[in-house]
């Protein structure tokens, strides 16, 4: 893919030095981290490193990346080496792809709580899907799945959803079978919605009974019981949005499917069009109408401001593991699905594995397309004094 030809790092730039001054009521330190990673991200700041081509011996010189999981320049290289680490994790059997939304009522409150919310929109979502799969009504099995936080829609408003990607079926409850769920079916939507919201209003009147959940600004008066509790019941009125795709493809597809989901961002570089005037252009999907593709324009402080609703707090893990391949099980339950896989269904195990000795090399080269490898690393001064080849941009 092309390098774009505007990135959010020169819409920081162009909002100045002053942007910060003027966000000073809800620009904290770590969205200063976040700013400073981006503007140094793949410029001579961090130091580089040269890599050179194990094929044909080609060389070029490359700034080093911020591996910032915020940063739009980063994302690609840490999507593949996550799934070239998950690569032997995938099950020869077709996934499902299940969406649990929080309703728009909560989204103040997620907004000045984002640990706590976020974290019980992990627990409640997974303890969903894990409690109606294991229901003999439904599938009667022991659900394996990861699930991805996503924050934002694609005008960058604040809408927090999980995506979860599961196996289209789980273990038998002693674990000495395989149980797979119908072709065109997994699990009763409204069933999902309606257990998604009793459990995850639980987790909330827990939150606030233990005192955990913050309240300032318009969202004070929710702080005395009374008025919390009056805000819970209001959440019933409506069923709670959870969306599943039909079932699709088996582990090859999945890891092509999975790289649009597990390190996206709230905006890519690619999806920016213009800067000028102080106003931003960027392309959106509008969902409503049928995935048409429309152009939004804001001012450059609104635009970052919606950037950085987005920020995670630090150490929050936005990745998660549950069921089966929870890290604390997954060493014993994971050999026990694909040996279960390969007796019930041997040609189906052998031709959507894609276990390999040897996963892609992460950086190849431009020439050949033989594996590249670093062989010299720069220091920032060394990478000032030393320019990139003639006509290459420097890159990660």
């Amino acid at each position: 893919m092309p390098r774009p030809s505007l990135e959010v790092a020169d819409v920081i730039r162009a909002a100045g030095e002053s942007f910060v001054d003027r966000s000073r009521a809800w620009f904290s330190w770590l969205h200063q981290k976040v700013l400073n990673a981006i503007l140094a991200c793949r410029t001579a700041t961090l130091g580089g490193h040269v890599d050179e081509c194990l094929r044909c011996g080609y060389r070029t010189i490359s700034f080093n990346s911020c591996r910032n999981r915020h940063c739009p320049k980063c994302q690609a290289g840490a999507r593949d080496r996550w799934l070239a680490a998950r690569r032997r994790d995938l099950l020869p059997t077709r996934y499902v792809h299940v969406v649990f939304t929080l309703p728009r009522e909560l989204a103040p409150l997620a907004l000045r709580n984002k640990r706590e919310i976020y974290g019980l929109l992990f627990r409640s979502s997974a303890a969903t899907l894990l409690a109606v799969a294991r229901d003999p009504k439904h599938l009667g099995a022991e659900l394996g799945f990861f699930s991805v936080l996503h924050t934002w829609n694609q005008q960058l408003l604040h809408h927090p959803h999980v995506h979860c990607v599961v196996p289209a079926g789980g273990l038998a409850p002693d674990h000495a079978r395989w149980i797979t769920a119908p072709p065109h079916f997994f699990l009763p939507v409204k069933v999902l919605s309606r257990v998604f919201r009793g459990k995850f209003v639980a987790g909330l009147r827990q939150l606030h009974h233990a005192g955990k959940l913050a309240f300032s600004g318009s969202l004070a008066p929710l702080s005395a019981p009374q008025a919390f509790a009056a805000l819970l019941r209001s959440l019933f009125r409506s069923d709670w949005v959870v969306y599943a795709k039909r079932p699709f493809g088996g582990a090859e597809h999945v890891l092509h499917y999975l790289g649009a989901y597990t390190h996206r961002i709230a905006i890519s570089n690619h999806r920016l069009v213009a800067l000028a005037d102080d106003m931003v252009t960027f392309r959106w999907r509008d969902s409503a109408h049928k995935n048409r593709k429309r152009l939004a324009r804001l001012p450059v402080d609104e635009f970052l401001r919606r950037f950085f609703l987005h920020v995670l707090p630090g150490g929050f893990v936005r990745i998660r593991y549950f069921g089966f391949l929870a890290h604390r099980r997954r060493a014993e339950l994971l050999p026990q699905c694909f040996a279960l896989l390969a007796a019930s269904q041997p040609l189906a195990a052998e031709a959507g594995s894609t276990n390999s000795d040897e996963p892609p090399p992460l950086r190849t080269c431009p020439l050949c397309q033989g594996p590249m490898i670093v062989v010299e690393r720069l220091a920032p001064v060394e990478a000032r004094l030393r320019s990139p080849p003639k006509g290459l941009l420097p890159c990660a």
